[in-house]
Protein backbone atom coordinates (compact mmCIF):
# COMPACT_ATOMS: atom_id res chain seq x y z
CA UNK A 1 0.00 0.00 0.00
CA UNK A 2 3.11 2.69 0.99
CA UNK A 3 5.65 3.30 -1.73
CA UNK A 4 8.89 3.01 -1.11
CA UNK A 5 8.25 1.23 2.45
CA UNK A 6 10.45 -1.88 4.17
CA UNK A 7 8.89 -3.48 7.52
CA UNK A 8 11.72 -2.50 10.58
CA UNK A 9 11.02 -6.49 12.15
CA UNK A 10 11.17 -7.04 15.86
CA UNK A 11 12.13 -10.35 17.46
CA UNK A 12 10.32 -11.98 20.65
CA UNK A 13 11.10 -11.03 24.16
CA UNK A 14 8.70 -12.59 27.10
CA UNK A 15 7.11 -11.81 29.46
CA UNK A 16 7.75 -8.51 27.50
CA UNK A 17 5.79 -7.31 24.00
CA UNK A 18 9.21 -7.28 21.81
CA UNK A 19 10.52 -5.48 19.50
CA UNK A 20 13.57 -5.67 17.55
CA UNK A 21 14.53 -2.38 14.89
CA UNK A 22 16.83 -2.38 12.44
CA UNK A 23 18.78 0.97 11.73
CA UNK A 24 16.24 2.63 9.76
CA UNK A 25 19.11 3.68 7.17
CA UNK A 26 19.23 -0.31 4.90
CA UNK A 27 20.16 -1.74 7.54
CA UNK A 28 22.07 -5.38 8.25
CA UNK A 29 21.92 -8.34 10.27
CA UNK A 30 25.07 -6.76 11.85
CA UNK A 31 23.02 -3.79 12.63
CA UNK A 32 19.91 -5.03 14.04
CA UNK A 33 19.39 -4.17 17.60
CA UNK A 34 16.68 -5.36 19.54
CA UNK A 35 14.23 -3.26 21.13
CA UNK A 36 11.43 -3.99 23.52
CA UNK A 37 8.19 -2.60 24.65
CA UNK A 38 8.50 -3.18 28.38
CA UNK A 39 4.92 -2.42 31.12
CA UNK A 40 5.98 -0.29 33.40
CA UNK A 41 2.31 0.73 34.56
CA UNK A 42 -1.54 -0.37 33.84
CA UNK A 43 -4.92 -0.36 35.39
CA UNK A 44 -6.09 2.52 33.81
CA UNK A 45 -9.19 3.54 31.83
CA UNK A 46 -7.31 5.11 28.72
CA UNK A 47 -4.37 7.12 29.16
CA UNK A 48 -3.69 10.24 27.08
CA UNK A 49 -0.75 11.88 28.20
CA UNK A 50 2.48 10.75 30.00
CA UNK A 51 5.39 13.42 30.89
CA UNK A 52 8.18 14.53 33.47
CA UNK A 53 6.57 16.04 36.53
CA UNK A 54 9.76 18.43 36.41
CA UNK A 55 10.55 18.67 40.03
CA UNK A 56 13.81 16.68 39.33
CA UNK A 57 12.56 13.94 40.71
CA UNK A 58 11.84 11.62 37.74
CA UNK A 59 8.78 11.38 38.68
CA UNK A 60 6.09 10.86 35.80
CA UNK A 61 2.26 12.63 35.58
CA UNK A 62 -0.36 9.91 34.40
CA UNK A 63 -3.33 11.81 32.46
CA UNK A 64 -6.45 9.22 32.75
CA UNK A 65 -9.42 10.35 30.17
CA UNK A 66 -11.80 9.46 32.52
CA UNK A 67 -10.54 13.14 34.67
CA UNK A 68 -7.66 11.66 37.21
CA UNK A 69 -4.17 12.17 36.88
CA UNK A 70 -2.01 10.22 38.85
CA UNK A 71 1.77 10.51 40.16
CA UNK A 72 4.33 7.09 38.79
CA UNK A 73 7.70 7.07 40.70
CA UNK A 74 10.49 6.68 39.11
CA UNK A 75 10.69 2.50 40.00
CA UNK A 76 6.93 2.41 39.02
CA UNK A 77 4.79 2.56 41.39
CA UNK A 78 1.68 4.93 40.95
CA UNK A 79 0.66 6.89 43.86
CA UNK A 80 -2.78 6.48 46.01
CA UNK A 81 -3.86 9.97 46.16
CA UNK A 82 -4.25 10.99 42.83
CA UNK A 83 -2.12 14.04 41.90
CA UNK A 84 -5.37 15.71 40.75
CA UNK A 85 -9.36 14.34 39.91
CA UNK A 86 -11.36 16.98 37.86
CA UNK A 87 -14.07 14.11 36.95
CA UNK A 88 -16.77 16.17 38.18
CA UNK A 89 -15.71 19.24 35.77
CA UNK A 90 -16.23 17.22 32.43
CA UNK A 91 -18.93 16.64 30.28
CA UNK A 92 -20.39 13.40 30.53
CA UNK A 93 -18.53 10.70 29.39
CA UNK A 94 -20.23 7.92 27.24
CA UNK A 95 -19.81 4.66 28.62
CA UNK A 96 -18.37 3.21 24.70
CA UNK A 97 -16.65 4.88 22.48
CA UNK A 98 -15.87 8.48 23.19
CA UNK A 99 -13.61 11.17 21.92
CA UNK A 100 -13.81 13.87 25.19
CA UNK A 101 -12.37 13.75 28.56
CA UNK A 102 -9.06 15.04 29.46
CA UNK A 103 -7.22 15.51 26.52
CA UNK A 104 -3.85 17.61 27.49
CA UNK A 105 -1.57 18.37 30.30
CA UNK A 106 1.97 20.36 29.91
CA UNK A 107 3.81 22.27 32.63
CA UNK A 108 4.60 26.05 32.80
CA UNK A 109 8.67 26.15 31.62
CA UNK A 110 8.76 27.86 35.18
CA UNK A 111 7.44 25.18 37.34
CA UNK A 112 9.80 24.32 39.72
CA UNK A 113 9.65 28.17 40.36
CA UNK A 114 5.41 28.45 40.10
CA UNK A 115 3.99 25.35 40.12
CA UNK A 116 1.95 26.15 37.30
CA UNK A 117 0.65 23.51 35.05
CA UNK A 118 -2.17 23.53 32.55
CA UNK A 119 -4.90 21.29 31.09
CA UNK A 120 -7.27 20.89 28.39
CA UNK A 121 -10.52 18.69 29.00
CA UNK A 122 -14.41 18.40 27.85
CA UNK A 123 -16.43 20.57 30.21
CA UNK A 124 -20.26 20.63 29.49
CA UNK A 125 -21.98 22.75 27.20
CA UNK A 126 -22.32 26.50 28.48
CA UNK A 127 -25.26 27.61 28.39
CA UNK A 128 -23.75 30.47 25.77
CA UNK A 129 -23.87 28.23 23.27
CA UNK A 130 -26.22 26.73 20.89
CA UNK A 131 -28.64 24.34 23.14
CA UNK A 132 -28.58 21.70 20.84
CA UNK A 133 -24.14 21.99 20.75
CA UNK A 134 -22.02 18.61 22.62
CA UNK A 135 -19.44 20.28 25.06
CA UNK A 136 -17.22 23.28 25.89
CA UNK A 137 -13.01 22.29 25.39
CA UNK A 138 -11.58 24.38 28.05
CA UNK A 139 -8.01 25.21 28.74
CA UNK A 140 -7.17 26.14 32.32
CA UNK A 141 -4.69 27.05 34.58
CA UNK A 142 -3.83 24.87 38.34
CA UNK A 143 -1.39 25.53 40.64
CA UNK A 144 0.37 22.80 43.12
CA UNK A 145 0.22 23.04 46.38
CA UNK A 146 2.46 25.14 48.36
CA UNK A 147 3.71 22.17 50.24
CA UNK A 148 3.36 19.34 47.82
CA UNK A 149 4.83 19.71 44.65
CA UNK A 150 3.15 15.95 43.74
CA UNK A 151 -0.33 17.14 44.64
CA UNK A 152 -2.22 19.81 42.73
CA UNK A 153 -4.65 22.67 44.07
CA UNK A 154 -7.95 21.38 42.72
CA UNK A 155 -9.19 25.46 43.63
CA UNK A 156 -6.58 27.14 41.82
CA UNK A 157 -8.22 26.46 38.27
CA UNK A 158 -8.02 29.90 36.13
CA UNK A 159 -9.68 29.18 32.96
CA UNK A 160 -8.24 30.99 30.33
CA UNK A 161 -9.97 29.98 26.95
CA UNK A 162 -13.27 28.10 26.53
CA UNK A 163 -14.31 26.48 22.94
CA UNK A 164 -17.75 25.24 22.23
CA UNK A 165 -18.24 22.47 19.83
CA UNK A 166 -21.26 21.17 18.17
CA UNK A 167 -20.27 17.65 18.27
CA UNK A 168 -18.50 15.16 20.54
CA UNK A 169 -15.52 14.19 18.06
CA UNK A 170 -12.36 15.69 17.06
CA UNK A 171 -11.14 17.89 19.84
CA UNK A 172 -7.53 17.83 19.76
CA UNK A 173 -6.39 19.15 22.90
CA UNK A 174 -2.44 18.97 22.84
CA UNK A 175 -0.56 21.52 24.65
CA UNK A 176 3.00 21.79 24.56
CA UNK A 177 5.60 25.28 25.15
CA UNK A 178 7.42 25.62 22.48
CA UNK A 179 11.39 27.07 23.06
CA UNK A 180 9.85 30.61 23.13
CA UNK A 181 7.92 30.25 26.10
CA UNK A 182 4.17 30.55 24.63
CA UNK A 183 1.22 27.98 24.97
CA UNK A 184 0.92 26.21 21.69
CA UNK A 185 -2.57 24.08 21.93
CA UNK A 186 -4.36 22.07 19.05
CA UNK A 187 -8.15 22.79 18.44
CA UNK A 188 -9.88 19.91 16.44
CA UNK A 189 -12.89 21.40 13.37
CA UNK A 190 -15.87 21.04 15.15
CA UNK A 191 -16.78 17.56 14.95
CA UNK A 192 -19.27 15.62 12.46
CA UNK A 193 -17.28 14.67 9.49
CA UNK A 194 -15.83 16.39 6.39
CA UNK A 195 -15.39 19.48 8.23
CA UNK A 196 -19.39 19.76 7.65
CA UNK A 197 -22.95 20.20 9.83
CA UNK A 198 -23.87 22.45 12.16
CA UNK A 199 -21.56 24.62 13.55
CA UNK A 200 -19.22 24.35 10.68
CA UNK A 201 -19.03 27.33 8.18
CA UNK A 202 -19.43 27.22 4.69
CA UNK A 203 -15.97 26.94 3.60
CA UNK A 204 -15.11 24.60 6.71
CA UNK A 205 -14.16 25.70 9.84
CA UNK A 206 -10.66 24.91 9.28
CA UNK A 207 -10.54 27.71 6.36
CA UNK A 208 -12.42 30.26 8.59
CA UNK A 209 -9.69 32.36 10.21
CA UNK A 210 -12.65 34.21 12.54
CA UNK A 211 -13.10 30.74 14.55
CA UNK A 212 -10.92 28.95 16.39
CA UNK A 213 -11.66 25.38 15.82
CA UNK A 214 -9.35 23.70 13.03
CA UNK A 215 -6.46 25.43 14.34
CA UNK A 216 -3.32 25.16 16.29
CA UNK A 217 -3.24 28.67 18.48
CA UNK A 218 -0.68 30.09 20.25
CA UNK A 219 -1.02 32.13 23.40
CA UNK A 220 0.95 34.04 26.29
CA UNK A 221 0.39 32.66 30.01
CA UNK A 222 2.14 35.15 31.77
CA UNK A 223 0.87 38.36 30.26
CA UNK A 224 -2.85 39.51 29.71
CA UNK A 225 -6.07 38.78 31.14
CA UNK A 226 -6.80 35.81 30.41
CA UNK A 227 -3.47 35.47 27.90
CA UNK A 228 -1.59 37.76 25.84
CA UNK A 229 -1.57 37.54 22.07
CA UNK A 230 2.48 36.91 21.52
CA UNK A 231 3.48 40.08 18.66
CA UNK A 232 4.51 37.82 16.07
CA UNK A 233 1.47 36.12 15.83
CA UNK A 234 0.49 35.80 12.36
CA UNK A 235 -3.34 36.96 12.42
CA UNK A 236 -3.66 40.37 14.14
CA UNK A 237 -5.74 42.85 11.77
CA UNK A 238 -9.13 42.36 13.24
CA UNK A 239 -10.42 40.11 10.85
CA UNK A 240 -9.30 37.07 12.19
CA UNK A 241 -8.77 35.63 15.71
CA UNK A 242 -5.14 36.88 16.69
CA UNK A 243 -4.46 33.22 19.04
CA UNK A 244 -4.12 31.37 15.77
CA UNK A 245 -1.18 30.43 14.70
CA UNK A 246 -1.32 27.59 12.13
CA UNK A 247 -4.66 26.95 10.41
CA UNK A 248 -6.54 24.20 7.78
CA UNK A 249 -6.19 22.06 10.35
CA UNK A 250 -8.98 18.44 10.86
CA UNK A 251 -7.96 17.20 14.33
CA UNK A 252 -4.55 17.05 15.31
CA UNK A 253 -4.27 14.10 18.01
CA UNK A 254 -1.15 14.83 19.54
CA UNK A 255 1.75 17.50 18.71
CA UNK A 256 4.97 17.48 19.92
CA UNK A 257 8.34 20.01 20.14
CA UNK A 258 11.85 18.59 19.07
CA UNK A 259 13.76 18.76 21.64
CA UNK A 260 16.92 18.83 19.62
CA UNK A 261 17.60 19.83 16.55
CA UNK A 262 15.52 23.03 15.14
CA UNK A 263 13.04 22.44 17.62
CA UNK A 264 10.36 22.36 14.90
CA UNK A 265 6.61 21.73 16.21
CA UNK A 266 5.45 18.08 14.87
CA UNK A 267 1.48 17.50 14.73
CA UNK A 268 0.10 14.41 13.15
CA UNK A 269 -3.39 15.52 11.84
CA UNK A 270 -6.00 12.63 11.86
CA UNK A 271 -7.99 11.99 8.23
CA UNK A 272 -11.63 11.42 7.16
CA UNK A 273 -11.80 8.41 5.05
CA UNK A 274 -8.32 8.21 3.08
CA UNK A 275 -5.54 9.40 4.21
CA UNK A 276 -3.30 10.23 7.58
CA UNK A 277 -0.85 12.97 7.55
CA UNK A 278 2.40 14.45 9.67
CA UNK A 279 2.44 18.37 9.40
CA UNK A 280 5.45 20.25 10.39
CA UNK A 281 3.86 23.49 11.81
CA UNK A 282 4.94 27.01 10.63
CA UNK A 283 3.86 29.91 11.61
CA UNK A 284 0.55 31.30 9.69
CA UNK A 285 0.57 28.07 7.86
CA UNK A 286 -2.44 26.91 6.16
CA UNK A 287 -2.25 23.09 5.99
CA UNK A 288 -5.36 22.96 3.30
CA UNK A 289 -8.34 20.78 5.29
CA UNK A 290 -10.72 20.38 4.09
CA UNK A 291 -10.11 21.07 0.72
CA UNK A 292 -7.06 18.64 0.97
CA UNK A 293 -6.66 15.59 3.04
CA UNK A 294 -2.78 14.88 3.02
CA UNK A 295 -1.51 15.28 -0.52
CA UNK A 296 -4.91 14.70 -2.41
CA UNK A 297 -8.13 16.88 -3.22
CA UNK A 298 -10.80 16.24 -0.71
CA UNK A 299 -14.37 15.63 -1.49
CA UNK A 300 -16.62 17.29 0.61
CA UNK A 301 -19.63 15.34 -0.81
CA UNK A 302 -17.63 12.00 -0.90
CA UNK A 303 -15.25 11.49 1.33
CA UNK A 304 -14.03 8.64 -0.15
CA UNK A 305 -13.43 9.76 -3.61
CA UNK A 306 -11.01 12.63 -4.07
CA UNK A 307 -11.16 14.98 -6.61
CA UNK A 308 -9.00 15.34 -9.58
CA UNK A 309 -8.30 18.97 -8.93
CA UNK A 310 -8.45 21.81 -6.26
CA UNK A 311 -7.77 24.68 -5.29
CA UNK A 312 -3.70 24.75 -4.61
CA UNK A 313 -4.24 28.13 -2.58
CA UNK A 314 -6.05 29.27 0.12
CA UNK A 315 -8.76 32.14 0.62
CA UNK A 316 -5.96 34.73 0.88
CA UNK A 317 -3.65 33.26 -2.78
CA UNK A 318 -0.75 31.64 -0.18
CA UNK A 319 -0.05 28.19 -1.16
CA UNK A 320 -1.17 25.46 1.12
CA UNK A 321 1.73 23.29 2.98
CA UNK A 322 2.17 20.05 2.44
CA UNK A 323 2.92 17.28 5.06
CA UNK A 324 5.92 16.03 5.12
CA UNK A 325 4.40 12.36 5.05
CA UNK A 326 1.43 10.76 4.79
CA UNK A 327 -0.10 6.88 4.56
CA UNK A 328 -3.30 5.47 3.43
CA UNK A 329 -6.00 3.73 5.76
CA UNK A 330 -8.75 1.43 4.69
CA UNK A 331 -11.72 2.47 3.04
CA UNK A 332 -13.39 -0.01 4.70
CA UNK A 333 -12.40 0.66 8.58
CA UNK A 334 -12.40 -2.75 9.66
CA UNK A 335 -10.13 -3.84 7.16
CA UNK A 336 -7.03 -6.13 8.61
CA UNK A 337 -4.89 -5.47 5.48
CA UNK A 338 -4.20 -2.54 5.75
CA UNK A 339 -2.10 0.19 7.54
CA UNK A 340 -4.05 2.00 9.96
CA UNK A 341 -7.26 4.21 10.70
CA UNK A 342 -6.09 7.09 12.74
CA UNK A 343 -2.70 8.46 13.18
CA UNK A 344 -1.25 9.25 16.94
CA UNK A 345 1.64 11.72 17.28
CA UNK A 346 4.98 10.48 19.20
CA UNK A 347 8.15 12.44 19.47
CA UNK A 348 11.06 12.82 17.54
CA UNK A 349 13.74 10.23 19.62
CA UNK A 350 16.45 12.73 21.28
CA UNK A 351 17.71 9.45 24.20
CA UNK A 352 20.99 8.15 24.75
CA UNK A 353 19.99 4.61 24.65
CA UNK A 354 19.44 4.27 20.67
CA UNK A 355 21.60 6.88 18.86
CA UNK A 356 20.70 4.97 16.17
CA UNK A 357 17.32 6.49 16.22
CA UNK A 358 18.40 10.36 16.91
CA UNK A 359 16.39 12.60 14.93
CA UNK A 360 13.37 10.40 14.15
CA UNK A 361 10.19 11.14 14.50
CA UNK A 362 8.57 7.51 16.44
CA UNK A 363 4.78 8.17 16.43
CA UNK A 364 2.16 5.23 15.52
CA UNK A 365 -1.92 4.49 14.13
CA UNK A 366 -5.06 4.17 17.05
CA UNK A 367 -5.46 0.33 14.87
CA UNK A 368 -6.28 -1.40 11.85
CA UNK A 369 -9.37 -1.72 12.99
CA UNK A 370 -12.04 -0.21 14.98
CA UNK A 371 -13.29 -3.45 16.15
CA UNK A 372 -10.30 -4.73 17.22
CA UNK A 373 -6.84 -3.51 19.18
CA UNK A 374 -4.00 -3.99 16.40
CA UNK A 375 -1.85 -0.72 17.38
CA UNK A 376 0.77 0.07 14.52
CA UNK A 377 4.51 2.02 15.28
CA UNK A 378 6.31 4.19 12.64
CA UNK A 379 9.51 5.37 12.34
CA UNK A 380 9.85 8.43 9.73
CA UNK A 381 13.25 9.79 8.59
CA UNK A 382 14.22 13.47 7.49
CA UNK A 383 15.19 13.20 3.90
CA UNK A 384 19.20 13.02 3.65
CA UNK A 385 18.75 16.12 0.39
CA UNK A 386 17.37 19.09 2.36
CA UNK A 387 15.36 20.13 -0.80
CA UNK A 388 13.55 16.62 -0.64
CA UNK A 389 9.84 17.78 0.67
CA UNK A 390 8.81 13.82 2.29
CA UNK A 391 10.20 12.07 4.98
CA UNK A 392 10.65 8.36 4.62
CA UNK A 393 8.05 6.29 6.31
CA UNK A 394 9.47 2.81 8.21
CA UNK A 395 6.39 1.00 9.56
CA UNK A 396 7.72 -1.19 12.72
CA UNK A 397 6.59 -4.73 13.22
CA UNK A 398 6.00 -5.98 16.58
CA UNK A 399 7.48 -9.44 17.93
CA UNK A 400 5.14 -11.64 20.85
CA UNK A 401 2.17 -10.85 17.93
CA UNK A 402 0.93 -12.99 14.96
CA UNK A 403 0.08 -10.32 12.33
CA UNK A 404 3.32 -8.22 13.53
CA UNK A 405 0.92 -5.18 15.75
CA UNK A 406 1.06 -3.94 18.69
CA UNK A 407 -2.09 -5.60 21.31
CA UNK A 408 -4.27 -2.66 22.11
CA UNK A 409 -5.15 0.47 20.38
CA UNK A 410 -2.14 3.40 20.71
CA UNK A 411 -3.98 5.97 22.45
CA UNK A 412 -0.92 8.47 22.81
CA UNK A 413 2.93 8.31 23.58
CA UNK A 414 5.03 9.64 25.77
CA UNK A 415 8.50 11.06 26.77
CA UNK A 416 10.61 11.70 29.60
CA UNK A 417 13.43 13.84 30.37
CA UNK A 418 16.02 11.73 29.31
CA UNK A 419 14.39 11.98 25.74
CA UNK A 420 13.02 8.61 26.15
CA UNK A 421 9.66 7.06 24.47
CA UNK A 422 6.89 5.56 25.80
CA UNK A 423 3.72 4.29 24.37
CA UNK A 424 0.20 4.28 25.95
CA UNK A 425 -2.15 1.73 25.19
CA UNK A 426 -5.82 0.81 25.66
CA UNK A 427 -7.16 -2.81 25.04
CA UNK A 428 -10.44 -1.34 24.35
CA UNK A 429 -11.78 1.72 21.99
CA UNK A 430 -14.05 2.68 24.25
CA UNK A 431 -14.08 3.98 28.35
CA UNK A 432 -14.92 1.05 29.82
CA UNK A 433 -12.91 -0.96 32.48
CA UNK A 434 -9.09 -0.59 33.46
CA UNK A 435 -7.27 -1.73 29.87
CA UNK A 436 -5.22 1.12 29.68
CA UNK A 437 -0.85 0.30 29.91
CA UNK A 438 1.98 2.40 29.67
CA UNK A 439 5.33 0.55 27.68
CA UNK A 440 8.45 1.98 27.60
CA UNK A 441 10.38 1.16 24.36
CA UNK A 442 14.04 -0.39 25.96
CA UNK A 443 16.61 -2.86 24.70
CA UNK A 444 15.52 -6.00 24.07
CA UNK A 445 17.24 -9.22 25.13
CA UNK A 446 17.11 -10.74 28.89
CA UNK A 447 15.75 -7.74 30.98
Amino acid sequence: MLPNLKILSFGVLSPLLALALPTIVTATAAETRPLALQKIAEGFVSPTAFTPLHDGSGKMLLVDQIGIIRVLSRDGKISETPFLNITNRLAKLNQGFDERGVLGLTFHPKFKENGKFYLFYSAPHRSTAPEDWDCTSRLSEFKVKANAKDQADPESERILLEIDKPYFNHNGGALSFGPDGYLYISVGDGGNMNDAGKGHSPQGNGQDLTKLLGKILRIDVDHGTPYGIPRDNPFQDGKARPEIYAYGIRNAWRMSFDTGGAHELFAADVGQDLFEEVDIIQRGGNYGWNVREGFHCFNVQDSKKPLEKCADVGDDGKPFIDPILEYAHPRGTNDLENVGISITGGYVYRGKTFPELDGKYIFGDWSRSRIKGEGVLFAASRPHDSKAPRWTLDPIKVGGNSDGHVSGYIVAFGQDEEGEIYVLTNDSSMLVGKNGKIWKLVPGGKI
